[in-house]
């Protein structure tokens, strides 16, 4: 089962303002046990497959940090949007922060896996350092449009 995102300090993992839910950024941090996401192994065996995993140790080793991190963000953000009623097609904003912008194309291929129709409005910054460790790789801020009075989904 699929966790929402947990902050690691005091602050809110996500925040409703109206008809808008607004979510802290999101870094591929394991919850229950602050176990930081640092490859394949730290993910799902369906995920992996999915994203590519190809069991050579010089290709799994420089890709699978970037693509195991982008899935972990990315299937937390769509947890806690749908824990607060909604779905990945009701985000429309999101702000990608990196710590080396040459993750970026291998971040966009895993976007693409959870954002099929219309693409939310992005910015995309490389920053010097990320909390809690130099392990942290990317961080994924998300907002999304859930107006109020429209039915939950089932």
């Amino acid at each position: 089962m699929t966790t929402i995102a947990q902050p690691l300090a005091r602050y809110a993992a996500w925040r409703r303002a109206g008809d808008y839910v607004f979510l802290s950024g999101v870094i591929a941090v394991e919850p229950a046990t602050a176990t930081i996401v640092r490859g394949y192994a730290d993910i799902p065996p369906a995920a992996r497959a999915l994203l590519g995993e190809t069991g050579e140790f010089s290709t799994d080793i420089k890709e699978g940090p970037i693509l195991a991190q982008s899935w972990f963000v990315l299937d937390r953000i769509r947890a806690t949007i749908t824990a607060a009623g909604g779905g990945m097609e009701d985000v429309f904003k999101l702000v990608q922060y990196f710590r080396n912008l040459d993750h970026f194309p291998h971040y966009s291929r895993v976007r693409k896996l959870f954002f099929t129709g219309e693409l939310p409005v992005s910015t995309v910054v490389e920053v010097s350092a990320m909390l809690p460790t130099a392990d942290i790789l990317v961080e994924v801020e998300a907002t999304a449009y859930l107006p109020l009075n429209r039915p939950l989904k089932a």
